[in-house]
């Protein structure tokens, strides 16, 4: 291969990487915080649905990311402030037009995965997949409403 297009080669990947979405450069980063709960509720959510989707239920398992789930379920919300509207965010301006609806979503999530929770602790398999379902459907009603698609 000539030296042209190792060069080319070696360069391609930076270049792709610059055309990537811009950094969060506001005071406090509330972007990039929020984005890294959201990841945080993610890691601890998605292994639940792994389990009951493959049907490899292991209710102590199970039990243990609904105790993750239920501890980072509240961080995202303090980085929604009023000048947070901003790229990154993939959060539309609803969320700030319309705070009482987001509000109630918020909390529809936050009861949705308190009642997830308790239905880990029961172990009962049937309650645990209708519980996880329901926090799925709150997650999709609040990107429907509130997220760019």
């Amino acid at each position: 291969m000539s030296a042209s297009k190792l060069l080319i080669a070696a360069l391609l990947p930076l270049a792709v990487a610059a055309c990537g979405e811009p950094a969060d450069t506001h005071p406090g980063q509330p972007v990039t915080h929020r984005r890294a709960a959201f990841e945080k509720i993610l890691h601890a959510f998605e292994p639940m649905g792994v389990q009951l989707r493959k049907q490899q239920y292991k209710a102590e398992t199970f039990l243990e990311r609904a105790k993750e789930l239920a501890s980072v379920k509240d961080g995202p919300w303090e980085y929604f402030g009023p000048a947070t509207n901003y790229p990154p965010t993939h959060a539309t301006a609803k969320v700030w037009s319309e705070p009482r609806q987001f509000e109630s979503e918020r909390q529809a999530f936050l009861a949705a995965t308190d009642r997830l929770l308790v239905a880990a602790e029961s172990r009962d398999e049937k309650n645990v997949a209708a519980a996880y379902e329901a926090v799925h459907e709150q997650c999709r009603s609040c990107h429907k409403a509130f997220k760019e698609q």
